[in-house]
């Protein structure tokens, strides 16, 4: 995992997509490492990392489908306090950029969103395990898929 936190460690400043997150506090298969990896190199201040308010939203879908509202708390609480990492609104010129982004390179909104978010705070690099991401020139997308301990055979 080291490759990982030197590529993170690369940029002026991480976006982070929602499932980073969410692979982490699942434990989900292969990708909890890299994602646990991730996270624990920011909270150390390895590099700092942004995200759009849109991962408070997505994080907290699966907890308030379940009649969990005391854990959708619990992750709004971890975003809000997590070491070197900001939690940055959607304004205005984020959302222009994210049509900009949507017109370019065919993203759905949601993407758009959190990436524009992100290149507006200053992020060159961005985590995500979304493939489609890829087709972003304006940053370096790094996919977690890439950095998980492989399969045995």
């Amino acid at each position: 995992m080291a490759d990982l936190v030197a590529a993170l460690q690369r940029a002026a400043r991480v976006g982070l997509d929602t499932p980073v997150f969410i692979y982490h506090i699942e434990g989900t298969q292969r990708l909890a490492d890299p994602a646990g990896t991730a996270l624990d190199a920011l909270a150390r201040g390895a590099f700092a990392g942004v995200t759009s308010t849109l991962t408070l939203m997505e994080i907290a879908v699966r907890p308030l489908q379940r009649g969990r509202p005391a854990v959708a708390e619990e992750y709004a609480l971890l975003l809000a306090n997590y070491p070197n990492l900001a939690v940055v609104a959607i304004d205005a010129r984020a959302a222009l950029r994210a049509a900009a982004l949507r017109a370019q390179y065919r993203l759905r909104p949601a993407d758009a969103l959190q990436v524009a978010t992100c290149l507006e705070q200053g992020a060159t690099a961005f985590l995500t395990n979304d493939r489609e991401l890829r087709r972003i020139r304006d940053l370096q997308v790094l996919l977690l898929e890439d950095f998980a301990p492989h399969p045995s055979t």
